[in-house]
């Protein structure tokens, strides 16, 4: 249901999954899940539709399609009129960076099938934003992304937290338990530090870059390599006679960098400040809120994250369009307080700082517990 828009094409594929029927006196609700809050976000989803919160609007989504395009033709226009001096090659960079974060939050958008009203346009148009305007393959962000969307933070089952226990130790228990266990991969006592080193610079420019051809050609993807190719053509015959071959790469490799820091601190400031352990099978709404925060509304905080200031409500409804976010928030903020759930929101700065101080704060207890426990 949270996932998909086309529920026909769904049921024939779960018809093959089916064991058999429950018996009447059989309770349909695992222990472990709350069964008065599953009917109750059943009955929110329910209205959720019927105010029509799941539907689009396409033309929200091609002023940011236009405007992503106009941010990518003026840092031609600049290099192209200006030279390849310092600034105008500092600010081409900068807006090709805007453009990268940007076209990343419109790709999550078609990814996630909430622009269309078929899967097969949202797919196509996913190839050409990811593909031709980012360089990355579809089929690797569908493959890691919705992982992370049904059992998100949950150890060996959200990719998103794949770096624990490698470079990072993440969440309090899990920390513990490592340290317990006298394990030691990393100074984790001095992450929060380190983080700046291998975190938001890093991720994008030395591990994502050639990761996503590997992934592309190891699962042979040729349609999403075809398309991942055209974006890296084009920045070959738009800038190489301006730069050079060495210039470009220099510039691609600035941008990417940049890129990765925008990035980086986005995604992470809604999840790794918050609950990271083993799945403990709850419920969708409990599943979600104990691995997901908000940061408070602007115009401002809406663009630079693309919504994904929303987390809460955009993991609770994946399909659903991000303008209609802050519209379902108060409902979503009303069903949590009625069963004791906590519905963090906070500003954007709070949100930056709490991953360095979550950092710290699971290192300290790593530390404490390989030394004493």
């Amino acid at each position: 249901m949270a996932f998909h828009i086309d529920k026909v094409l769904v049921r024939k594929y779960m018809n093959s999954l089916l064991i058999g029927e429950l018996a009447p006196d059989e309770p349909s609700i695992e222990p472990a899940k709350n069964a008065s809050l599953s009917m109750e976000f059943r009955e929110l989803r329910t209205v959720v539709e019927k105010m029509g919160l799941m539907k689009p609007n396409r033309l929200f989504f091609f002023g940011i399609l236009f405007h992503i395009l106009l941010l990518d033709l003026a840092a031609w226009l600049t290099i192209w009129y200006f030279g390849t001096s310092l600034i105008p090659y500092l600010t081409t960079a900068v807006l090709l960076c805007t453009v990268q974060a940007q076209a990343g939050w419109l790709q999550h958008d078609f990814g996630h099938l909430s622009v269309f009203s078929k899967s097969r346009w949202n797919h196509l148009v996913h190839k050409f934003v990811i593909g031709h305007l980012k360089g990355a393959p579809a089929s690797w962000w569908n493959h890691l992304h919705f992982q992370h969307h049904a059992k998100p933070n949950c150890i060996r089952k959200d990719p998103d937290v794949n770096m624990h226990p490698l470079f990072f130790t993440l969440g309090k228990k899990l920390s513990v338990e490592l340290g317990v266990q006298k394990k030691k991969y990393m100074p984790y006592n001095h992450q929060h530090k380190y983080f700046f080193l291998i975190g938001p610079p890093a991720l994008i420019p030395i591990y994502f870059q050639w990761y996503i051809f590997y992934f592309a050609i190891q699962r042979k993807q040729w349609v999403d390599l075809a398309w991942m190719l055209t974006f890296y053509i084009r920045l070959y015959f738009t800038y190489v006679p301006f730069l050079g071959l060495q210039g470009l790469v220099g510039l691609f490799l600035l941008v990417r960098f940049l890129e990765s820091n925008w990035f980086v601190w986005v995604t992470q400031m809604n999840h790794i400040p918050m609950t990271v352990y083993y799945d403990q099978n709850k419920d969708w709404l409990s599943t979600q809120l104990q691995a997901t925060c908000n940061v408070h509304q602007s115009l401002f905080n809406d663009w630079f994250s693309g919504h994904l200031n929303f987390q809460i409500e955009h993991h609770l409804f994946p399909t659903m369009p991000r303008h209609n976010y802050m519209k379902v928030a108060p409902l979503v903020k009303s069903l949590c307080t009625k069963y004791g759930i906590e519905y963090q929101s906070k500003p954007l700065l709070t949100a930056f700082a709490d991953i360095v101080h979550s950092l710290k704060e699971s290192g300290e207890l790593w530390l404490n517990a390989y030394l004493h426990k």
